[in-house]
């Protein structure tokens, strides 16, 4: 009896982790993974740093929010092919950053200004992240498409062949 091959050996399976491999270690990739870990650290402190004196509700906030964002962060430095799919999250949390100081009531200048600064930032590197997962790669293993259009704009599995009905080139 013939036991089929586990998933872990399908094409697909194996060229798309290889894509992943190739978005995680690209200079682009590597550069958001470490801004946002600093972003996360920065958002996790802040409170203390610039003085959120008597505003708990907010400094638990960025802090959790803060950990939560290195923790993704150092995620995608360690397995991107693993963790692409979260991606979004780190946009979710830069838009939460940006609008909790008037969730929790705790708006002073100062931590409207940490907030809405340090938030865009996040929310930037959070769509840098969607956009790298999402990035066609080149060299997808060889494997590629063989779809070709003929003049009417309909398309054919076969390079060089035309749809039934339909001349090829140089045959009448």
């Amino acid at each position: 009896m013939i036991r089929p091959a586990g998933l872990e050996q399908h094409p697909d399976l194996i060229e798309m982790r290889e894509r992943y491999e190739r978005a995680g270690s690209s200079t682009a990739a590597q550069g958001i993974d470490g801004l946002s870990l600093l972003a996360g650290l920065w958002l996790a402190i802040s409170p203390w740093v610039v003085g959120f004196n008597g505003l708990s509700r907010i400094s638990v906030s960025n802090l959790v929010t803060g950990i939560a964002l290195a923790a993704l962060a150092m995620a995608f430095a360690a397995a991107f092919g693993r963790t692409y799919g979260l991606s979004w999250i780190a946009a979710i949390i830069g838009i939460w950053t940006i609008i909790v100081p008037w969730v929790t009531r705790s708006a002073t200048t100062s931590t409207i200004w940490t907030n809405v600064v340090t938030g865009v930032i996040i929310f930037l590197l959070g769509m840098g992240a969607v956009a790298v997962s999402a990035r066609k790669m080149p060299n997808m293993g060889g494997r590629t498409s063989h779809m070709s259009n003929d003049m009417s704009g309909r398309t054919s599995n076969m390079p060089g062949s035309s749809m039934p009905g339909h001349n090829m080139p140089g045959r009448p």
